[in-house]
């Protein structure tokens, strides 16, 4: 059996596709559905089971079945504009380091999702080497109980039974849930198809031009590649990158949408709001070299690459999940 916790989320109902892909049907599937639509992630995947996020903590703290073979903790309060800090921590920090310790008793393996959101400004860089845990300075809610999550962790030694990976700008088919953190890919396409203008933050902030800001974009598929690489490789837990150690500009991802669509640029420069300049990411890009000496294999997607993938296969054919697209065949729900 594998637990995936936040499966019909964004990155949680990927791996299920990959999984699903491998030949995996015996998955049980952990989440909050509530009143949102992530659950029609979920409607061409195959699992055996779906049990309420708070059900699970309650049946999880007397241990998990004896017959689970990995444990993939996606599930976490992924808005980096949440303002409630009390939440995050019950959410994201104390759900995550409890589901650890019991791993370790039980000697599953734990395959969490932490957040670029950690490293904060960029200032002290982007090195994954967990020396570095303690001088972190996040400019979120989101990403100090991340960073929190990610300090416990390492501080009671479970790393040495845990793998994290910090996740940088993912995108892709299954996000269409998101409300505002949806990828500005998916956003640049509504936009264009609506017959507007796509809309990108004017800068404030000198020497940098309009559009400038930079993110390791990565796709979701690899992301999916590599976290099952890191339950089927042994010897692989610690704290990792997840990006593909290149910066892009935000232009640079919205002249991809364009270029998939065959159409010529057309961009509205907006003002930042006031609210989110004092906690803007100029400029992310992920180290892989501790991922890859590790034998985790790296995101190798070119931006256009994915962008064209994600555009054309996916969205352009009406279908915005996985698994529901010439990508792949949709497989059929076996519910116990």
């Amino acid at each position: 059996m594998i637990i995936v916790t936040g499966g019909a989320g964004f990155i949680g109902s990927a791996l299920i596709w990959k999984l699903n892909r491998l030949g995996r049907r015996d998955i049980l599937v952990v989440d909050r559905l509530g009143t949102g639509d992530k659950w029609r992630n979920l409607v061409p995947l195959a699992f055996d089971d779906f049990v309420d996020k708070a059900d699970f903590q309650a049946r999880s703290a007397d241990g998990l079945p004896a017959a689970c073979e990995v444990v993939f903790h996606m599930g976490a309060c992924s808005s980096t504009t949440e303002r409630d800090a009390d939440y995050l921590i019950r959410n994201n920090t104390r759900t995550t380091v409890e589901l650890a310790r019991t791993c370790k008793r039980q000697g599953i393996p734990f395959i969490y999702a932490s957040s670029a959101a950690t490293y904060g400004d960029g200032s002290q860089g982007y090195d994954d080497d967990p020396a570095t845990l303690e001088t972190l300075e996040p400019l979120n809610g989101y990403g100090w109980s991340k960073q929190l999550a990610d300090r416990w962790i390492a501080r009671e030694g479970l790393l040495a039974h845990a793998t994290g990976f910090r996740f940088f700008n993912v995108f892709g088919p299954n996000e269409y849930h998101k409300g505002d953190m949806r990828s500005m890919v998916l956003k640049a396409w509504q936009q264009v198809r609506a017959g507007e203008r796509v809309k990108l933050f004017a800068n404030h902030r000198e020497g940098f031009r309009d559009g400038d800001e930079s993110r390791d974009f990565v796709y979701v598929k690899d992301v999916v590649d590599t976290l099952v690489a890191a339950w089927q490789q042994p010897g692989t837990p610690g704290l990792y990158n997840l990006g593909t150690g290149t910066a892009r500009s935000f232009r640079d991802l919205v002249l991809a949408v364009y270029s998939a669509l065959g159409l010529p640029p057309d961009i509205d420069w907006v003002p930042m709001p006031e609210n989110l300049r004092g906690q803007y990411q100029y400029y992310t890009c992920a180290t892989t070299e501790r991922g890859r000496a590790a034998g985790l294999p790296p995101a190798t997607t070119s931006l256009e690459e994915a962008v064209r993938d994600y555009v054309c296969n996916y969205l352009e054919a009406g279908q915005a999940r996985l698994g529901a697209s010439a990508a792949g065949s949709p497989v059929r729900v076996t519910m116990t």
